[in-house]
């Protein structure tokens, strides 16, 4: 028997013994064919736009009634007042807003320009210049259908401007850099962690930990702490880059953003435990830790491709995908200045997630070693 035929019976008696190899290098590219697959959308839908109608009358309930009649447009408030817009805009419960003014009828039987202003969260400068698009032809195609039915001497005008909110010069490092940290902080964290813990089964002094007097939590606490302090001195370091190197603004609470950083970066550890009780190899190790935890990190958490293009099947998963919450966090406080009266909501949901990753991956490692 040659050595190249030796080499390859070797090789495929191993993957037919570890099963979970076999099956994570299948799942791996269909998962990610899939994910890629629906996740990439340049469209926006389900835009949740704002209307300020202070005084309504026929002509503001017409406009309104454009936005709502396309699935574009999905209608979240009707408000008073333009300030009613800023607790939508900084809670994210808003894309966009619509301010008409008093007189709206009036004005557009009048000869001057009826006035509309647009505004748009511009945290994601490519998606804020497309709902300005949006908003703009509905706004058009109103105004031209206005003047066909009133094909006479009035003249017919909306006077649109815009404003784009938390971004105005639409920076895309503004949006990109607090994404990157949720992907660097996975990389740190669940990767690392998944293969440091899976390199001791591999090496065999799991074994001397076992017959060491230690308890399974302290193993589990000896590995990860490491890891949990590299993690926060890259988040530190990734805030302090972004602001003297990219000029990303800061204009919330630093403390606020390494403690959120912090509850992210215990969620990924956890992750990282859960994927090292089911592996026996670095290397499905790392394949299982791109599975279940990079690749929903990236395509799932609205870090490049808004979540509200994506199908049903996919918005519902990224509700339990940390970097989702994680992302929005740091969005809102670097970009929109918001502190825990905004954000409560998204860091206890961040904070769940964590505690119950870390609940369960502890158990799975503690019936592992037993």
């Amino acid at each position: 028997m040659s050595p190249l035929v030796a080499l390859l019976r070797k090789e495929t008696y191993h993957i037919r013994r570890d099963r979970r190899t076999l099956v994570v290098v299948l799942a791996l590219p269909v998962v990610q064919v899939l994910l890629f697959g629906s996740a990439i959308r340049t469209d926006v839908d389900r835009v949740r736009l704002a209307i300020v109608d202070p005084a309504p009358d026929e002509a503001t309930l017409e406009l309104r009634n454009r936005f709502t009649a396309t699935d574009t447009f999905r209608l979240v408030a009707v408000v008073p007042r333009a300030s009613d817009l800023d607790p939508l805009f900084r809670t994210s419960q808003a894309q966009a807003g619509v301010v008409l003014p008093v007189g709206f009828a009036e004005d557009l039987a009048g000869r001057s320009p009826a006035p509309v202003q647009i505004i748009v969260d511009a945290t994601d400068p490519n998606t804020g210049s497309v709902l300005r698009a949006y908003i703009e032809a509905v706004i058009r195609g109103y105004e031209l259908e206005q003047v066909r039915l009133k094909a006479d001497t009035t003249t017919i005008q909306i006077g649109a401007t815009s404003r784009m909110r938390f971004n105005p010069t639409r920076e895309s490092s503004n949006v990109f850099v607090p994404g990157l940290m949720a992907f660097v902080l996975t990389i740190l964290a669940s990767l690392m962690t998944a293969i440091s813990l899976t390199r001791e089964k591999e090496t065999g002094t799991i074994e001397a930990l076992l017959v060491s007097p230690l308890r399974p939590w302290s193993i589990i606490l000896g590995k990860v702490l490491p890891y949990l302090a590299i993690g926060v001195v890259a988040a530190v370091a990734i805030i302090v880059e972004a602001r003297l190197v990219f000029g990303v603004p800061l204009r919330g609470s630093a403390v606020l953003l390494i403690f959120e950083a912090v509850l992210f970066i215990l969620a990924s550890l956890a992750l990282g435990i859960l994927v090292s009780t089911r592996t026996y190899s670095q290397r499905v190790a790392t394949m299982g830790a791109m599975l279940i935890s990079m690749l929903p990190n990236i395509l799932l958490s609205g870090f490049i491709f808004p979540i509200e293009s994506m199908p049903l099947l996919l918005r519902v998963i990224s509700q339990v995908v940390p970097g989702q919450w994680f992302v929005t966090i740091a969005r809102g406080i670097m970009l929109k200045g918001v502190g825990l009266e905004y954000l409560w909501k998204e860091t206890l949901v961040l904070g769940g997630i964590a505690v119950l990753l870390l609940a369960v991956s502890t158990r799975a490692f503690k019936a592992r070693l037993g």
